[in-house]
């Protein structure tokens, strides 16, 4: 980055161990005072090589490199590489296993929104709203605990359905939630909604255009806050999420005020997603009638030297898939997560690349916080929702 004026500007190095970044995140800022005349993203201190080592692994022994990288989210990871995985190999998932994926990567959505509310709020001054924030994300993690054994790298989609089917408690406790959480989602707003000193440092602040975010290849509530209306669930449905009616909320202000008002109004559709598809869960099994790809039931092992078979090879060998190129995209809480995967026939994928959100809206810090103060780059860092996993996968 060029310094316009050296003898008058200065040059600060934001992070990457600043709180405000959310990650190991380093903005080198050009600065006339407190304005910020130029800015540029450092990325690179948490770099992991996780598409090169998921093509050293068997498919499905790739799927737990996914939870790694948006790790608020690890749910839309595993989907969004999964379905890939399924468009190769030509199979869908069963309607149960469906439904469940739905329910699952909705809890997903609030859980990681929550996330972002609560640390959004901290950074300009809300400390009650983060601790409120957290206190209602564990109770999705136990969710994912129940079904999954583990409370965020849960790994639980797999190629041809889930890993198990969910416990019986499953449903109850999800009924539960649906029934306390929108009193919540409004304490929220009414914390927030009327509070001066957050709305002095969001409204009006970190403005995008319309053409600006498209230009930019924004997404997901960043490019809904600009008053862009584009969903994949809606525009490119998958798991079929054209069967279930929800709205998708856009906002026309495009700073950082519009933004949360998007993710708030996508925790209440979340709940409508997650309502319907509890109403609608189909019994039946969750994994497809395919032994070359899922493994056979435990209570099988017991009797059947062919199921003993199945299960050694595909945990040894994997199933192979066949020569071609997929490239799948879902609506990750950040935007739009996509996965481009390429088979060679053999049991390990030959290429596989990652389109993430918080990748692109990095690179679009620049636009939002020219003109500006320092104290606003750390409102607009929180407004974009970035997680440096995905940045430095």
């Amino acid at each position: 980055m060029e310094i316009e004026n050296a003898e008058e500007h200065m040059l600060l190095s934001m992070g990457p161990q600043h709180p405000s970044t959310h990650g190991v995140l380093r903005l080198l800022v050009e600065l006339d005072g407190e304005n910020i005349v130029n800015l540029a993203p450092d990325i690179g201190f948490l770099h992991t090589g996780v598409e090169k080592s998921m093509e050293s692994k068997t498919f499905t022994k790739a799927l737990v490199m996914t939870d790694r990288m948006d790790y608020l989210s690890p749910m839309s990871n595993n989907l969004g590489y999964v379905l890939a995985v399924e468009k190769l190999l030509g199979v869908e998932a069963t309607p149960r296993a469906q439904t469940i994926r739905i329910i699952l990567t909705e809890l997903a959505r609030v859980a990681s929104h929550l996330v972002w509310l609560g640390t959004h709020a901290l950074d300009l001054a809300a400390m009650s709203v983060f601790l409120y924030c957290f206190r209602e994300r564990e109770y999705i993690l136990d969710l994912f605990e129940m079904v999954a054994g583990q409370r965020m790298m849960v790994s639980y989609f797999r190629p041809g359905g889930l890993w198990r089917d969910v416990p019986e408690e499953f449903e109850p406790a999800v009924r539960q939630f649906l029934d306390f959480f929108p009193a919540k989602i409004a304490d929220y707003e009414a914390l927030l909604k009327n509070n001066p000193i957050f709305l002095d440092r969001t409204k009006g602040i970190g403005v995008v255009s319309a053409e600006q975010a498209m230009d930019w290849g924004l997404t997901g509530p960043s490019l809904r806050g600009s008053g862009v209306n584009w969903d994949i669930r809606k525009a490119q449905p998958y798991i079929g999420y054209e069967t279930y009616e929800f709205d998708v909320p856009v906002e026309t202000d495009g700073d950082v005020y519009a933004r949360y008002r998007c993710r708030m109004k996508e925790m209440w559709e979340s709940l409508r997603i997650i309502q319907q598809a509890m109403d609608r869960l189909p019994e039946g099994p969750v994994n497809i009638d395919d032994r070359k790809i899922v493994p056979p039931p435990r209570s099988e092992l017991g009797h059947s030297m062919e199921a003993v078979i199945h299960h050694f090879k595909l945990w040894t060998e994997g199933f192979s898939a066949p020569v071609g190129y997929v490239y799948q995209s879902i609506e990750s809480p950040r935007g739009e997560f996509a996965c481009y995967l390429r088979g060679d026939g053999g049991p390990k994928p030959a290429r596989v690349h990652f389109r993430t959100p918080s990748y692109v809206h990095v690179a679009s810090l620049p636009i939002m916080s020219k003109g500006l103060f320092v104290a606003d780059l750390v409102s607009i860092i929180g407004s974009i929702d970035i997680v440096l996993g995905e940045i430095d996968r």
